[in-house]
């Protein structure tokens, strides 16, 4: 029954991701605002993109500093300025942003290792 369920969940899960690709369109018109504020903030720095990639409210501060090197102020300063703009939610211990980003939001937008 464990081994039925599982293939179950496996292929919703497909599901959600194909359905997840076909609206992203939708998605990012509806978040354009969001995300061009949420570029903006990260600016240009490899480490701040990676840090709001992990946001997913399931690691707490010091597991994304540890996961991408970024220095503890900027993380701590990075969150305050996602908080202020209303793209994360709760009280940014382990911060939730709460729009969807695809993964190649930051491509032109990084070039460096700056925090």
């Amino acid at each position: 029954m464990a081994e039925h369920s599982a293939e179950i969940l496996k292929v919703v899960s497909e599901i959600r991701e194909l359905i997840r690709l076909m609206a992203e369109p939708a998605i990012a018109e509806r978040d354009r605002k969001l995300r061009s504020e949420l570029r903006r903030i990260v600016g240009g720095s490899t480490l701040k993109a990676n840090s709001v990639l992990l946001m997913d409210g399931s690691r707490p501060q010091k597991d994304i500093r540890r996961e991408t090197k970024i220095n503890q102020g900027d993380l701590s300063t990075l969150v305050k300025r996602l908080r202020e703009s209303k793209l994360v939610e709760g009280d940014g211990k382990q911060p939730l942003v709460i729009i969807s980003i695809p993964a190649n939001c930051f491509e032109s937008e990084t070039t460096d290792e700056r925090g």
